[in-house]
């Protein structure tokens, strides 16, 4: 496992979530430099800072730096030949992981796609600078112009983009089939790591990879479950990140758009996070869905791994979230069991059509009213 620099916030909450990135990444964070701003022009950081890295880079030796924020292209070249060191920013890094994880064709051509719109992003910028000599890490062009670089990124995004439409084609095809065979459907989304992979495991027999690295799924997977002796389909989709650029999401949008037909998407949310960083997860994927058109109505939010808390903390994050009034919501554990046929009676009632309108609360204390 190669080592890395990371830096990142202040945070504690955003200093987590960076360490796994980069665990996921296979990188090994040997040294953490904590900023409270990373946006300064020139190098993202103070000048200042640059030379305390110097120090760290001399002492630490990692293999690369990951900058935990979005580089312009300018900026990782300045950073990478002031510290001759190969720079990751948060997108590369976000990036390295997609492309480790993806293993069916469609999702290959997803992070396919998404590279190469990172790359036609940075095109001209990076060739203007490629002129100006070699640099570690920062992918020189060689001979190639400005023109030449750029259509060569349009014709590999055309092609990647045909082979997804074909893809999508396929899957609107499974979708009719599905409904002619009168099957129900469910999906599960959420923040990643929040337990999708687990509660799927759990309502369908089978046995998913699931581990604490980000982003285990990437392609969606589809499966029979029995739901109050009605068989349904569910399936699971990629986990959202917070500070994901929308071309990312956008380049996934053949396997998120099947949150858009199912009957009942269920809101994986980790119960266990502390309250700030349980809002800003909620905030990130909740928008995201709206973004992608996902109907609030027909979304159960299940507050996952409650196991490790008791019914008051419980009502405080219900509070904190705003989960009363018209959302349905219900805590769960995938790993215990707990509330899981009450999970399933509360699926059964969207496939009926049968949910009151008057519950501020779908629960396992108060279900059934």
């Amino acid at each position: 496992m190669d080592s890395a620099v990371l830096i990142t916030y202040d945070q504690d909450d955003i200093v987590d979530e960076a360490v796994a990135l980069c665990e996921s990444a296979d990188y090994k964070v040997k040294h953490i430099i904590k900023q409270n701003f990373l946006q300064k022009p020139k190098y993202g950081l103070s000048g200042g800072k640059i030379e305390d890295l110097k120090e760290i880079i001399s002492t630490v030796k990692p293999d690369v730096i990951v900058f935990d924020e979005m580089l312009k292209p300018s900026q990782n070249y300045n950073l990478a030949s002031e510290l001759k060191m190969e720079i990751l920013d948060r997108e590369a890094l976000i990036l390295q992981i997609f492309e480790k994880r993806s293993s069916s064709a469609e999702s290959k051509l997803q992070v396919k796609l998404a590279q190469a719109r990172y790359d036609m992003s940075r095109a001209k910028e990076k060739v203007r600078l490629s002129k100006k000599g070699e640099q570690p890490g920062f992918m020189g062009l060689g001979t190639f112009e400005v023109d030449v670089y750029y259509n060569e990124i349009k014709k590999r995004m055309v092609n990647i983009k045909s082979k997804l439409v074909k893809s999508g084609k396929q899957r609107k095809l499974h979708r009719q089939a599905r409904k002619r065979l009168g099957f129900k459907t469910i999906s599960l989304a959420g923040y990643t790591s929040a337990g999708k992979t687990t509660l799927f495991n759990a309502l369908t027999g089978e046995q998913r990879e699931k581990n604490e690295e980000l982003f285990t799924t990437l392609t969606t997977t589809v499966r029979r479950v029995m739901i109050n002796q009605e068989i349904a389909l569910i399936s699971d989709t990629v986990g959202f990140i917070s500070r994901l650029p929308a071309y990312m999401i956008e380049a996934f949008k053949s396997t998120l758009e099947e949150l858009l037909y199912t009957d009942v998407t269920i809101f994986v949310i980790d119960a266990s996070d502390n309250l700030d960083e349980l809002r800003k997860k909620f905030k990130s994927c909740y928008t995201t869905l709206n973004e992608i058109g996902v109907e609030s109505n027909k979304m159960v939010f299940a507050l996952n791994k409650s196991e490790l808390l008791d019914d008051d903390e419980i009502l405080d994050i219900v509070d904190y979230l705003e989960l009363k009034g018209s959302k349905k919501w219900i805590d769960i554990s995938a790993v215990t069991g707990k509330n899981m046929s009450e999970l399933k009676k509360i699926i059964s009632n969207f496939f009926q059509n049968d949910i009151s309108q008057n519950s501020d609360k779908v629960g396992a204390k108060t279900y059934g009213n």
